[in-house]
């Protein structure tokens, strides 16, 4: 005889009041018995029925079904993708909510994950601008559209060419967008531009369910010295269409372009930095420029995204690290040097380490372009980098500034932190969670002065995040 399941969840939960915002979109709520419900597409403030669709780790997700309360602070929606797209996950919400359950996200994870004590906490540094604060976009090129529910079932076509962003959690979905909101300078006009042009041109572009096709990926960078970086991913080698197409490009849009490259993607992911890229027109690299310093940006760097944020990062934590022009300077997971020549000016010298060998390339060359000479940087892993022989060869750091990935810092590294005993370290975290379980283990000799949350990415669930540890006197 056939067993029947039992139903994992309820099929509908009434009246439940969504009380946060949590991650990846989704917003915390509480039913009347008091069961937490992680809930798509509401606000803070909502009282909504809910269907629960998932059910992981005794934690449901659930869509909602009726409102039965709107939240006093929901605002109009600024995109006309919003809630297609899967970029701008709060557009709905008032940014001053935004930045408050930001600021209680972090206060969480410390308490909750990490058990440590702040001996100070500082109010989040909301974002100046909310629109168009991207220096960098990366868009899918597919050979047809994704539909809207409205238009499934209808004699809408959707086999035309598609320049956009992958409908969340879809990879083989692409929406076309008209306009993004999210990155200043020519990034509008170039997508839609490059588009019509290639249709035009008969450019086949890419089935990612049949692997065929040319026209792959767009990454556009854009800079504040009004500078625009274009990389265009080609699925196939094939260089009459591939020449073609550029010098088409050049000659529509070449007014919008000081740098052109291009490569060459067969794989089944979309990630390009990997590949080597190929430079076809004007500069090798853009130049940005952070407060004092100047960057030369490539096809592969990574760099703050948020540039005009970043420099209020920077300076946040310049100012934790107390820098009086004596002291001998850490940087961990250094990326192109930017944190590191930020401070160079304020030390004595600078240390820089990073796992990426290119990333160390443009940090030296970075340095050249500033005139840095107090700075030298090494490519390697931290932890095989980070030892006590390097420390007795470039001398124990008087300050340790580290910005690892959203992972946190590798078990050796805090071990090494450990051992150095390095008066003061600056912590800078994109991933507040992680950044609230390596202080739990710094913390048998570290204490905690203060820290600030900072706000890089409106309308998103992420939150950077800034400490500043002092050696415990035992």
């Amino acid at each position: 005889m056939a067993r029947h399941r039992k139903n994992r969840f309820p099929a509908r939960i009434d009246q439940v009041t969504i009380t946060g915002l949590a991650d990846k979109g989704f917003c915390v709520g509480k039913t009347e018995e008091g069961m937490t419900v992680f809930v798509e597409d509401v606000a803070p403030g909502d009282v909504v029925d809910v269907r629960p669709f998932r059910k992981k780790k005794k934690v449901l997700f659930a869509a909602p079904l009726h409102f039965h309360k709107r939240s006093d602070e929901r605002v109009e929606p600024f995109c006309q993708h919003f809630g297609v797209c899967g970029g701008c996950k709060w557009q709905h919400f008032a940014y001053s909510g935004q930045l408050r359950e930001k600021e209680r996200m972090v206060h969480d994870a410390f308490r909750r994950l990490g058990k440590v004590e702040v001996k100070e906490w500082q109010p989040i540094l909301g974002s100046e601008d909310i629109r168009f604060y991207r220096n960098k976009l990366e868009f899918g090129c597919a050979n047809r559209r994704w539909l809207t529910t409205e238009e499934i079932g209808t004699d809408i076509n959707n086999e035309e060419p598609v320049i956009g962003f992958h409908k969340a959690g879809a990879y083989d979905k692409l929406i076309q967008i008209e306009e993004c909101h999210l990155q200043h300078g020519p990034s509008n006009e170039l997508r839609n531009g490059l588009r019509a042009l290639a249709t035009e041109l008969g450019i086949p572009f890419f089935d990612m369910r049949e692997r065929h096709g040319l026209l792959r990926q767009m990454m556009v960078r854009t800079t504040t010295t009004e500078e625009c970086m274009v990389v265009i991913a080609f699925f196939e080698d094939d260089q009459p269409a591939i020449q073609g197409f550029l010098e088409a490009a050049l000659e529509r849009y070449g007014q919008h372009i000081s740098s052109l490259f291009y490569c060459i993607n067969p794989k089944i992911n979309e990630y390009l930095m990997d590949l080597e890229m190929v430079h076809y027109a004007g500069l090798e690299y853009i130049t940005e420029r952070l407060d004092h310093v100047s960057f030369r940006i490539g096809p592969k760097s990574f760099f703050q995204t948020n540039t005009r944020q970043a420099e209020r990062l920077y300076a946040i934590a310049r100012d934790f690290a107390g820098l009086t022009g004596t002291e001998n300077v850490y940087d961990l997971y250094t990326g192109l040097g930017s944190i590191a020549l930020y401070v160079a000016d304020r030390c004595r010298k600078v240390v820089g380490i990073e796992e990426i060998s290119a990333a160390i390339d443009d940090a030296r060359e970075n340095a050249r372009l500033n005139s840095v000479g107090n700075a030298t940087f090494y490519a390697g892993q931290v932890q095989d980098i980070l030892t006590d022989a390097f420390a007795a060869e470039h001398g124990r750091p008087d300050v340790l500034i580290t910005d690892p990935p959203r992972a946190g810092m590798h078990p050796k590294v805090l071990n090494m932190l450990l051992e150095l005993q390095v008066p003061r370290i600056v912590y800078v975290s994109c991933n507040p969670a992680t950044q609230a379980r390596d202080l739990s283990l710094l913390d048998e000799r570290y204490e905690i002065l203060k820290a600030r949350p900072v706000d890089m990415f409106p309308h998103t669930s992420h939150v950077e995040n800034v400490v500043l540890l002092a050696l415990r006197n035992l």
